[in-house]
């Protein structure tokens, strides 16, 4: 029976709070990036977020039998591509660009999992704002194209997250496949923050701080709530609720980053 009433529209609201949580925690890492590098502020969070999950779903007592590890390894390098690229891409352009080039992964599912002619009027609109952003008109000449590179190599990451999550999402219960996921890419991205790691400039008492908060705002939290939404909406539908996204970066990006944004950088960013 379909749900009706608030029950209807809960995962939509639950979708709206992982969205926040998720930009607080990237203004978190932006912050922790001055005194680090993207590979530790990855690692951190991927390490702590994995920790948190293991321990709630209590992992040690999945049933392995039958399980299809490929699908959980593609869910696990994807989270560590789109989370890495992702703080690559923060730390050279302003949070609310980043998350709009990044968007270009969800709205791609988005069109790939609808025909109607008003979906492909989103490839338009979406290459409009692109062009605004990228670094070819004197609007945004000043971005980073690297910046920029390492947010398009996040939008792959994130639209794979979601076809994977999606998948994922129908064949485990609660959030064993997110705990999984996340304990995949943490034993990527941790060795990469320990090799980088001799740039730190806080006590280690702070790093940990840090990384226990960033695994709760950026991962563990956000994540979890995706799940439980991807369970109950169609891709379309998910993909083109993270539409909201780039507009929430941009204004906690002024509110907690102080960055301020041109004209033609806040349209590409509604558009």
């Amino acid at each position: 029976m379909p749900k009706t009433g608030p029950a209807k529209f809960l995962p939509m609201l639950l979708l709206l709070a992982a969205m926040a949580s998720f930009q607080l925690g990237a203004s978190l890492a932006t912050d922790l990036m001055k005194h680090s590098n993207p590979f530790v502020a990855t690692a951190l969070r991927q390490g702590f977020s994995a920790l948190f999950l293991f321990f709630f779903v209590k992992l040690w007592r999945f049933d392995w039998r039958g399980v299809k590890l490929g699908a959980l390894v593609i869910y696990g390098l994807s989270l560590t591509l789109m989370n890495l690229a992702f703080y690559m891409a923060i730390a050279r352009i302003p949070l609310g660009i980043a998350v709009a080039i990044e968007f270009i992964g969800p709205l791609f599912v988005g069109i790939i999992s609808s025909r109607r002619p008003l979906d492909f009027l989103w490839i338009l609109v979406a290459a409009l704002g692109l062009l605004l952003l990228l670094p070819i008109t004197n609007f945004s000449a000043h971005l980073d194209a690297a910046g920029i590179f390492y947010a398009l190599l996040a939008a792959i990451g994130w639209a794979i997250y979601i076809l994977s999550g999606h998948h994922l999402g129908k064949n485990f219960e609660g959030l064993n496949a997110v705990a999984i996921g996340m304990c995949i890419s943490a034993l990527v991205t941790i060795p990469m923050g320990i090799w980088q790691s001799s740039e730190l400039t806080l006590p280690i008492t702070q790093f940990i701080l840090y990384g226990a908060i960033l695994g709760l705002l950026s991962s563990a939290i956000p994540y979890s709530i995706e799940m439980f939404a991807l369970k109950r909406l169609p891709r379309r539908s998910f993909s083109l609720l993270m539409s909201l996204e780039p507009a929430l970066a941009a204004l906690v990006g002024a509110l907690l980053l102080s960055q301020t944004l041109g004209l033609p950088q806040k349209l590409a960013i509604g558009l």
